[in-house]
């Protein structure tokens, strides 16, 4: 599509909305790639690809009479979760993103987030479902995105959803108290995923590498839906991949040429613990602008051992951005990079408060 003809089109008001237009302006741009062990070969999703397999889940899910319902999203952190949780929304169902059950493990909190949600259906992996069907009782129908795709994307029928409709409910963590529910719709999600771009100068020429559990607001928002939003790919990896071997995080960065990359303030402690120096001098985090922090308290004793140890692979200090956000904002609420001694921004960027 012409640069000027898409520019006249007006927003998008929806996900899926937003999803199909950059299929259609840059059908084979790779989104995402996945890094199954955080290292490695990664596995590219373009934007095609990405609406392609969308729509024939929610297809599968209109089929199963899931639309409008609450779908337990059950699968570990990669494509297939990104997929499985763009196809609620394509077809009109909201999404209620969980942690997969441990193996041998009891499920309270997956029981209480069914009960909160009222939910009747789920989305897992094959080899879940065993697992699943029993504690989730015969009132919740389990599927896996393989057995749902197989009518393809030509079954899809648009659910006419909008800016009011539901898109997921994003539960707080139920550390102190049962988990609620923040119900989110689409409108919610463009305005923070606006807010987010606006505030941290974002662009489609920006790249991401992200390890956030897709599960959380930090993680779900801020790494796979803000990338759909403004047009850069973003890589990805599990969790797990960054807490086994911090330097597969920032290799990655570096690898990438990454320009926007974060996560709490522990995850920069682990790095200047775990990697030692010899490892280091491979690194090159010079493309790095924006190193958010958030999600608990930033620690400024960490800014400065993160900059002194990484600062001669390229890190500069002037890239962190404490932010501050919370589920009940939908995510971010106020950012700001540190200032010089005349009060202007240190870092390339204009990051601004909200």
């Amino acid at each position: 599509m012409p640069k000027d003809a898409a520019s006249s089109l007006p927003s998008p008001r929806t996900l899926p909305e937003l999803i199909a237009r950059r299929a259609s302006e840059r059908p084979a741009g790779v989104v995402y790639s996945f890094l199954p062990d955080g290292e490695g070969e990664a596995q590219p999703l373009t934007w095609s690809a990405l609406d392609r397999r969308a729509r024939a889940v929610a297809a599968g899910l209109a089929e199963s009479g899931a639309a409008a319902e609450r779908v337990l999203l059950l699968y570990p952190p990669g494509l297939d979760y990104v997929v499985g949780f763009l196809g609620c929304l394509y077809a009109g169902a909201t999404a209620v993103p969980v942690y997969p059950p441990r193996p041998n493990r009891p499920m309270p909190r997956l029981l209480a987030i069914r009960d909160s949600a009222r939910a009747r259906f789920a989305l897992a992996p094959a080899a879940l479902r065993p697992r699943l069907t029993g504690p989730l009782g015969p009132g919740v129908e389990v599927a896996d995105l393989e057995e749902l795709a197989a009518a393809g994307s030509e079954a899809w029928r648009d659910p006419g959803i909008g800016a009011e409709t539901l898109a997921f409910l994003q539960y707080t963590s139920g550390s102190t108290a049962e988990p609620k529910g923040v119900m989110l719709d689409h409108g919610n999600l463009l305005a923070n995923l606006e807010l987010i771009r606006d505030g941290f100068a974002l662009t489609p020429e920006d790249r991401a590498v992200f390890w956030l559990p897709p599960y959380h607001d930090m993680g779900l928002i801020g790494g796979l839906l803000e990338p759909l939003l403004t047009g850069y790919p973003v890589t990805l990896m599990a969790p797990v991949a960054f807490l086994q071997k911090p330097l597969r995080w920032l290799q990655a960065i570096s690898d990438t040429r990454a320009t926007v990359s974060g996560g709490p303030n522990f995850a920069y402690e682990l790095c200047v613990s775990q990697i030692p120096e010899e490892q280091r001098k491979a690194l090159d985090l010079s493309s790095w602008q924006v190193a958010f922090n958030g999600a608990e308290p930033v620690r400024r004793a960490t800014l400065d051992r993160f900059a002194e140890a990484f600062g001669p692979c390229g890190f500069r200090r002037s890239a962190f951005v404490p932010c501050y956000g919370l589920a009940e904002a939908t995510l971010l609420v106020a950012a700001g990079g540190e200032k010089t001694s005349d009060g202007s921004d240190r870092s390339d960027r204009s990051v601004r408060s909200s």
